[in-house]
């Protein structure tokens, strides 16, 4: 089954038992308010449209970290469930995930266990097992043990046929449910589980900021740094090329591409923050394809080798070290180039150029080098 799939992520709530005084959701996390880590969860290329939930008092604030993803932001009701069924009607996807926003903890890996799951048995609840002994209890007191291996702690996201689940909290009425999976068991069928993580934890105390858990970071994917060098000397010519952009010189680079050792640097970076190959594997000097290529296409290439391997650049920083020429009035043009191939704002790409006081290889006017270090974040 293919489909548009949209995520609701639910942020409409008080969060008053964690007792910050406001919605938790906007409280910070690692850096950041914890909202922002849930949102950047599923800023992925599976997931077609996400529409996020808020209060009225919250809306501002919320958009404001919305927009950065070009998320929709609905005003919520006075429960979750009123919340949902108006995000409802406001998604699009053959398939809508649903989300509590105060799960940050949630990984790629679940997200597409849910899609998959709704594509194969028409809904997903991702849920753990009990490990624990598993009672019922009233007044403090133990009145019934509960079939761990047939009891589950159902959490987030919960995936449904936009359609099935839109209809039943259409069914539903005024009644108010604590998960999904209630309103889609009672009006249309039993829910599919499918596996959840214990690290999938849901913040509702103060103290839930303060656990050892995985390390959130702004990327989807967590963060991975990669580091590249590149060096090429100096023939007669008659310019170079270095960031993409061609400089008068009376001299240019020895090499079997273009020479751009700038380029070519922030390709081994990429590479090995992937854990992959180095530019001599993908192009190789002996290969006659490549004699004189554009090294602009090849960091495509290189590019389009990351997104397979499920990546994509964070940022990149490039520092050139040359006696001469100056490079000073090309660094702009470089940064916009590199941006554009990176897919990166290019306030995420920085190049720095220095001499090397007259010492070594490029203080004697031999050639120039350049090193780059880039941060790759899970797509």
């Amino acid at each position: 089954m293919k489909g548009k799939v949209s995520a609701v992520i639910c942020a409409a709530g008080k969060g008053e038992r964690a007792g910050f005084g406001k919605n938790k959701l906007l409280a910070p996390l690692s850096g950041a308010p914890a909202l922002f880590h849930t949102l950047k969860k599923f800023d992925i290329k599976e997931i077609d449209e996400v529409v996020v939930t808020s209060s009225k008092a919250d809306f501002k604030e919320i958009s404001a970290l919305c927009k950065q993803f070009g998320y929709k932001v609905v005003q919520g009701g006075e429960t979750r469930t009123e919340s949902v069924k108006r995000a409802l009607d406001a998604v699009t996807g053959d398939i809508v995930l649903i989300h509590d926003g105060a799960r940050p903890y949630v990984d790629r890996r679940l997200i597409l266990n849910c899609i998959d799951g709704v594509k194969r048995f028409g809904s997903a609840v991702c849920a753990v097992g009990l490990t624990d002994t598993a009672v019922s209890a009233e007044l403090g007191l133990i009145c019934d043990r509960l079939n761990r291996e047939t009891t589950y702690r159902v959490q987030t996201p919960q995936g449904f046929l936009t359609e099935d689940i839109r209809r039943a909290y259409l069914l539903a009425g005024d009644k108010t449910y604590t998960d999904d999976s209630a309103v889609y068991c009672e009006f249309i069928a039993p829910a599919r589980i499918i596996e959840g993580s214990e690290e999938n934890v849901k913040l509702t105390f103060k103290s839930d900021y303060l656990r050892d858990m995985p390390q959130l970071t702004a990327f989807s994917g967590g963060a991975r740094v990669g580091f590249g060098v590149d060096a090429h000397a100096f023939c007669k010519g008659d310019g170079i090329t270095l960031g993409g952009v061609k400089i008068p010189f009376d001299k240019a680079f020895i090499a079997h591409s273009d020479g751009d050792v700038i380029i070519h640097a922030i390709m081994d970076a990429l590479l090995s923050a992937a854990g992959l190959k180095d530019i001599g594997h993908y192009f190789p000097t002996d290969a006659a394809e490549f004699d004189g290529a554009d090294s602009r296409l090849m960091l495509e290439t290189v590019i389009k080798t990351l997104e397979t391997a499920g990546y994509t650049p964070g940022n990149i920083s490039v520092t050139v070290q040359a006696e001469k020429p100056r490079l000073a009035p090309y660094i702009d043009e470089m940064r916009k180039i590199l941006a554009k191939i990176c897919n990166l704002d290019e306030a995420c790409v920085a190049v720095a150029a220095g001499t090397s006081e007259k010492l070594g290889f490029v203080g004697e006017g031999l050639g120039i080098t350049a090193y780059a270090a880039v941060l790759l974040k899970g797509v």
